[in-house]
């Protein structure tokens, strides 16, 4: 009889747990998880899933669809982008809704997500505390070894560990610009509020029954917020960019500077800041980087996917929906390997038809940043005299996900044929 074929997964975030979920169908693949943390959890707040990543969920199949609900998750009846500086203030640049039953996208917590995602996977194939040190590739086998001296082989290696990947460097080699990540000078302040003050605050812009996602425009600022948690949170951004380039990852913001940025910005708004973040001396944000475009994103029978493949800004809210999409692929893909040599052609399929999507979501969101926080060449009423802000989303959202899919398929096919 045939042995299962072995995969690795470094990574157990919500990339890692994407995939993790979606191979559990395939009896004939041993699948493991192995997190460099204490506990597996997850980061951050909050993350869309848009359309197209529902679209991939439905097909990875049950139960992966049915965890989104699970989860909490809000599904947005519509995403409004408006003025917030300069004229036309208080306009809507552009919006879009779901009147016609177009699925837009759903906001959940990614803790939320993370344990739903988990859940039903045997504790014996979830390892943490598992800080992956070295990788060795042998002639029949990929050898990991962790920083508390244990090892694991296996026969495909998944890179899901992040910005930071270690995955990554070996892939692409410790030398390759690429395997870094770079800093877009961007930066962000997140808060998670309870609904009842978020809508104390801001009033009627907020409302669990008829959930909208508001992205305001300003120059040089910007607010995103939504709702989550079956309507019991409101995720609270405010973002703007450095005008000189920094190495560092974090970013102390005083409630002074904030004030200051957000002077011209109209009262309810102002107030809204003030109530939500400022009642503190100082908030912790983040600056926001991206990994430039790697050459590949498998080499034999290594691969990364995820942040780890493409870490991008969140101004498409695409980050989360593409590692999804990853998922999708790859499990697709690996499912069909009866043996560790088709499992390697699996993931030559998956690079060549992820990497090209990815790379341009990476790029694109990184301009699209630049006109949210009203850097970009338009201001907001040209924008809204233009209609060129939510067309950006047009080649993420309308991806006919069944025909990526059955690409990746043809694509692995034909490299089987090659080799055989």
């Amino acid at each position: 009889m045939t042995r299962p074929i072995r995969i690795a997964i470094s990574g157990g975030g919500l990339a890692g747990a994407s995939l993790m979920q979606a191979l559990r169908q395939y009896p004939h693949l041993d699948v493991h998880i192995f997190e460099s943390a204490p506990a597996f959890k997850e980061a951050g707040l909050a993350i869309g899933v848009t359309r197209n990543a529902q679209a991939a969920l439905d097909l990875i199949g049950p139960p992966a669809p049915q965890l989104l609900e699970r989860a909490g998750a809000v599904p947005m009846q519509g995403v409004r982008f408006m003025i917030a500086e300069g004229e036309g203030v208080g306009q809507v640049i552009d919006e879009v809704d779901n009147s016609k039953g177009t699925r837009l996208t759903s906001i959940i917590h990614r803790a939320a997500y993370l344990q739903q995602l988990l859940a039903d996977v045997p504790e014996d194939h979830l390892h943490s505390s598992k800080k992956l040190e070295g990788i060795r590739h042998d002639t029949d086998s990929v050898t990991l070894k962790f920083a508390d001296g244990t090892s694991h082989e296996c026969d495909i290696l998944v890179g899901a560990d992040g910005i930071h990947s270690t995955v990554r460097k070996f892939v692409l080699g410790e030398n390759d610009p690429a395997a870094h990540p770079r800093n877009t000078g961007l930066w962000v302040v997140m808060t998670l509020q309870p609904y009842d003050k978020a809508k104390a605050s801001l009033k009627d812009f907020v409302n669990s029954n008829d959930a909208r996602e508001y992205s305001w425009v300003g120059n040089g600022t910007y607010i995103l917020h939504n709702v989550l948690s079956d309507g019991q949170l409101v995720q609270f951004v405010i973002g703007s960019k450095d005008d000189e380039p920094s190495d560092q990852w974090r970013r102390t913001v005083s409630a002074c500077e904030i004030k200051k940025l957000y002077a011209n910005w109209p009262m309810e708004l102002r107030n809204a800041i003030d109530e939500l973040l400022c009642q503190e001396p100082e908030q912790n944000g983040i600056y926001l980087w991206e990994h430039p475009p790697a050459r590949v994103y498998a080499s034999g029978p290594i691969c990364i996917m995820g942040d780890a493949a493409h870490a991008t800004t969140p101004w498409h809210g695409s980050g989360g929906g593409m590692s999804i999409e990853d998922s999708l692929i790859l499990s697709t893909l690996l499912g069909r390997a009866k043996t560790p040599v088709e499992a390697q052609a699996a993931l030559k399929a998956y690079d060549y038809v992820r990497r090209p999507r990815t790379q341009r979501i990476v790029e694109s969101s990184r301009v699209t940043g630049m006109m949210l926080i009203g850097k970009g060449a338009q201001t907001g009423m040209e924008m809204k005299v233009a209609g060129n802000l939510l067309p950006r989303w047009d080649f993420i959202l309308d991806l006919d996900m069944l025909e990526h899919r059955n690409e990746a398929i043809q694509k692995m096919l034909d490299e089987l044929t090659v080799s055989a």
